[in-house]
């Protein structure tokens, strides 16, 4: 299962919002990449030059879609770990590793690994100051890249904002939940990007609320805000390639998400935004537009927090259609 080209081809299953930016990623770096879609209209199908149109649960589908690709790597949250392990003892190379993936869903052995590491991890409902969040790329021969500890926001868990780096946050606390995130890519053996969240319970304490494997929403801040993308790093370590810089462009970016409202079509909103704020780094989906569906992104870079969250926020706001001015 190995590509007729020297530049490689990745599989990616499942076709949302992070196979589409993968995508993006993979043109500058001349991977191709060969998507596995439950449809045409996915976020990812619509801009992909090689879809395979099928079901993860039948295995003929999935073996035709698998031929060749170098790797396969996943935007989904389902697996069907029967016909994929049965790729994979026919030499099918899946990142990150189906064992990490089985390992991170089981939440109590997690926690055990955890706590054997000497690792604090959150087992009960427990009041907090804030949410952080890191991203860490890693490959297999071990080189590993972080990025800088950002502060998000949920709101009816869902992601609503993101500020990197986090302010606020010494620069010997953020070493240390970075080492943190570090050492979980060795525990659990994982190959690509994830992300570990971390709640702040003040007094400098901090628990492990969360892994996450592959590109996250709290990461979609390194598009504008880092010299290298989660999306790129994650396609190259998957493929064992030398990682790129995760260094700062400028010293604070915002993310907010853009989730669905009043305007079917954001052409003209979007036109709307451009105009007002040509500073503004604005992320669609090719989504169909339904109330409170992640449907974009916006981010924006520079040195004035107030001012960035102001900006990012009223694009958002005019996005979805909170505001008309």
């Amino acid at each position: 299962m190995t590509s007729q080209t020297h530049f490689p081809t990745v599989g990616i299953i499942g076709a949302g919002q992070m196979a589409r930016m993968l995508i993006e990623a993979a043109s500058r770096l001349n991977i191709d990449i060969k998507l596995f879609s439950k449809d045409l209209a996915a976020s990812a199908a619509l801009i992909a030059n090689n879809v395979v149109i099928g079901s993860i649960n039948n295995y003929a589908e999935l073996s035709s879609f698998a031929t060749g690709t170098n790797v396969v790597t996943f935007d989904t949250d389902q697996y069907e770990f029967e016909n994929l392990k049965k790729l994979e003892t026919q030499g099918q190379i899946f990142q990150p590793a189906l064992l990490t993936i089985e390992t991170l869903q089981n939440l109590e052995l997690v926690k055990k690994l955890l706590f054997d590491s000497k690792l604090p991890f959150k087992d009960a409902d427990i009041n907090f100051e804030r949410e952080l969040s890191v991203q860490v790329a890693r490959s297999p021969h071990g080189q590993t890249v972080v990025y800088s500890v950002a502060q998000i926001k949920k709101a009816d868990e869902i992601l609503h904002e993101v500020i990197a780096p986090a302010p606020d946050l010494s620069d010997a606390k953020a070493s240390e939940l970075q080492l943190i995130a570090l050492k979980i890519s060795e525990i659990f053996n994982i190959v690509g990007v994830f992300n570990v969240e971390f709640l702040d319970l003040g007094n400098n304490k901090f628990l492990i609320s969360e892994i996450k494997l592959g590109p996250t929403n709290s990461g979609h801040w390194t598009i504008d805000g880092a010299t290298t993308s989660q999306f790129e790093n994650h396609l190259r370590a998957i493929l064992d390639l030398p990682l790129g810089s995760p260094t700062l462009v400028a010293p604070i970016t915002v993310m907010v998400n853009v989730l669905g409202g009043q305007y079917l079509d954001m052409y003209k909103p979007f036109l709307h935004c451009m105009a007002h704020d040509p500073e503004l780094r604005i992320h669609l989906y090719g989504k169909e537009v339904k109330a409170g569906r992640k449907v974009g992104h916006v981010n924006i870079s520079g040195n004035n927090l107030v001012d960035l969250l102001e900006r990012a926020h009223h694009a958002a706001d005019y996005l979805t259609g909170r505001i008309t001015e």
